[in-house]
């Protein structure tokens, strides 16, 4: 198994909070999910995942907390490779009102699984905003506000404010937990696009490649981005980031490295991937992008090498029982 992965159980995937752009149409009403084609693809998904050497584990649907399917917002581990599971910490995110509860699933699902929890203080959305990359740990932050609605000199005659997901001084509480790893934060500006992990992606042997939709950025974190990856830095077009392009997922398996990608982005996107010695892997997750805003990395909680797992008795026997091999076949 070449890694360690979560996902969340899509049984009662729904538009809840409608908290970002993609879960209400043009009035501002929350869109409706087809249940059957968001399970379609969640399988067909997982099940790709494990034919290129994931182990999947999988937390339970709870009714109440649909949001439960993306979790790359639970937190991350750190570190995430390298070392014992001994020596690893998750650090528990601290979401949104409307996903606040989220918490205490995913606390003792991961101590379950055998590793230590800590929390994060300030509102800060985990592995979808804090992430490596080459050398460097990316931190993305932007304007948290109160989601609303304001009125509005259009048709229809109000708006939403969304806002961002994980605040500036986040920062201050990462520092310490990563003291060996240059952070790079960088801001994000656009609504459409509230997680770092939806206009950037590294990838690569060391992570070294940085897929970045630089519209999402402010100017000064387009500069700082350029200076610390230089041409490493793969632009991604308006077309491709719109499609969630950087909300991707890699994974090495039998020495080869497998970016895992939405269907649709293009063909010239594809080829710089594979210009680099990675292998795209298209996925249809389009219920869940479309409905939900999230893609790919979004439905993926990365516990890192398969290898450096927990391995004491409880840990093994929470395994198999959450194993996506055991639950679905």
């Amino acid at each position: 198994m070449a890694r360690t992965i979560i996902m969340g159980d899509p049984q009662f995937f729904s538009v809840r909070g409608g908290a970002n752009p993609h879960t209400r149409n043009a009035l501002g009403l929350k869109k409706k999910v087809d249940p059957e084609l968001a399970r379609q693809q969640w399988h067909a998904m997982a099940r790709a995942l494990l034919a290129h050497g994931a182990e999947v584990f999988v937390v339970e649907a709870r009714r109440e907390l649909p949001g439960l399917v993306y979790p790359a917002n639970a937190g991350f581990l750190y570190p995430l490779e390298g070392c014992a599971a001994a020596a690893k910490t998750f650090h528990l995110a601290n979401l949104l009102p409307t996903r606040a509860a989220e918490r205490e699933v995913y606390r003792p699902f991961i101590e379950s699984l055998g590793f230590k929890t800590s929390p994060i203080r300030h509102r800060f959305e985990g592995e979808a905003d804090f992430f490596p990359a080459g050398r460097f740990m990316l931190f993305t932050y932007g304007k948290v506000e109160r989601q609303r609605f304001v009125p509005a000199f259009a048709l229809p005659p109000w708006r939403r404010i969304y806002g961002l997901r994980s605040e500036a001084e986040t920062i201050e509480e990462l520092r310490p937990i990563v003291p060996d790893r240059e952070i790079v934060a960088l801001e994000l500006i656009l609504e459409a696009h509230y997680h770092g992990d939806t206009v950037l992606c590294s990838f690569g042997p060391q992570r070294e490649f940085l897929l970045a939709y630089m519209d999402g950025l402010s100017p000064p974190s387009r500069d700082r981005l350029r200076d610390a990856f230089g041409g490493g830095l793969i632009e991604l077009s308006p077309a491709d980031a719109a499609l969630y392009a950087a909300n991707s997922f890699q994974i090495r398996n039998e020495g080869r490295h497998y970016l895992f990608m939405p269907e649709g982005i293009s063909a010239q996107l594809e080829g710089a991937v594979r210009e680099r010695g990675v292998e795209p892997v298209k996925i249809n997750v389009s219920e869940f992008m479309a409905k939900g805003g999230g893609s790919i990395k979004c439905m993926i909680l990365d516990l890192g090498p398969a290898s450096e797992q927990p391995v004491n008795g409880d840990s093994a026997a929470f395994r198999a029982r959450r194993s996506y091999k055991r639950l679905f076949g």
